[in-house]
């Protein structure tokens, strides 16, 4: 089913964040485009922001899994040399029931093919079903995730230098939560990625 919306969606040559019409492996049209602005900081692509925070939020919530291919290439060049194995950040299981899918994993898992990187999906469980981040201030953010996470099969990751996929950073708390589960178990070191950051954002 994922594959067919895909692929009518690129049939059908529209904008990522506003469905008008578009050239071929073309993500946005030209309005949308002149909103979108790269981020200089190197864990992210984007600032969120303009169609970017639209097309985030319409394959978020609005049912729209096909958008997020579109979007994995944007962060393979930011990918280190030095890292072994690709890893999203999880969300809990009755969100996942509800939304169908992981947004953070679809967009990981193309970034681990393309690399040629393992891509472990299971690596992380949420145990705690949180509040959305979007709704909390700062201190409330970091409380919110705190011990949320769990790392699952320390072998794997164990000395592991690890890519830590996630949609957006706001101020970096859930990176942080999933970065300290890893590293309890062993990990190396753990290179936060995600596909756009907010202004003013700290990790």
């Amino acid at each position: 089913m994922l594959l067919r919306a895909f692929a009518e969606l690129v049939a059908r040559s529209v904008c990522a964040a506003c469905d008008d019409a578009v050239p071929p492996n073309t993500i946005f049209c030209r309005t949308c485009a002149s909103t979108v602005e790269r981020t200089l900081d190197p864990i992210g692509a984007f600032v969120y922001g303009g169609a970017i925070a639209e097309a985030i939020l319409r394959f978020k919530f609005g049912g729209r899994p096909d958008l997020i291919a579109r979007f994995a290439p944007m962060l393979v060049p930011l990918v280190p040399s030095e890292v072994d194995l690709v890893v999203p950040v999880p969300i809990h299981p009755a969100r996942l029931a509800e939304r169908g899918y992981n947004q953070s994993a679809l967009l990981a898992r193309p970034v681990a093919h393309a690399r040629g990187l393992p891509f472990h999906a299971r690596a992380l469980e949420r145990v705690r079903d949180t509040p959305r981040q979007a709704a909390l201030d700062r201190a409330g953010r970091l409380a919110n995730v705190e011990r949320a996470f769990l790392a699952r099969d320390f072998r794997i990751l164990r000395g592991r230098s690890i890519v830590l996929v996630d949609d957006v950073r706001t101020t970096g708390s859930t990176l942080r939560a999933c970065a300290d589960a890893l590293h309890e178990v062993g990990a190396h070191r753990v290179f936060p990625l995600v596909l756009a950051c907010r202004d003013g954002s700290a990790l």
